[in-house]
């Protein structure tokens, strides 16, 4: 059975930092690409970021670069998002998505953590 499970999402003040983590099983995580997205209240999911297997490339959105950094442990099939001066607007629930490709796509994701920033 493919499992993806996030957790790290906590509710934190604007200018703070949070890890993200994503537990992976069920598939050969070091042959594929994984990748973050996320899901504001009220809006749609938003592709946030992608890593290949062996994190040679490692693509952000736009808006990101620079804030958030995207790792992975291939020997433990573990994948983290660390997020740092976190805005009002980072607030979503954030999903570790598998079978990712470098244009967005995935083909499956976990339920989620939740990334609160608030004063």
């Amino acid at each position: 059975e493919v499992r993806l499970v996030e957790s790290g999402g906590a509710l934190v003040q604007p200018g703070g930092s949070l890890r993200l983590s994503c537990a992976a099983a069920g598939f050969t995580f070091d042959d594929n690409s994984v990748s973050w997205v996320r899901q504001a209240p009220g809006k749609g999911l938003e592709w946030v970021s992608v890593i290949t297997w062996n994190a040679g490339s490692i693509l952000y959105t736009e808006s990101l670069k620079g804030r958030f950094t995207d790792s992975r442990d291939n020997a433990k099939n573990m994948l983290y998002l660390q997020m740092n001066s976190l805005k009002f607007e980072d607030t979503a629930l954030y999903y570790c998505a598998g079978g990712a490709t470098l244009t967005e796509d995935y083909d499956f994701r976990g339920q989620g953590t939740q990334v609160t920033v608030s004063s």
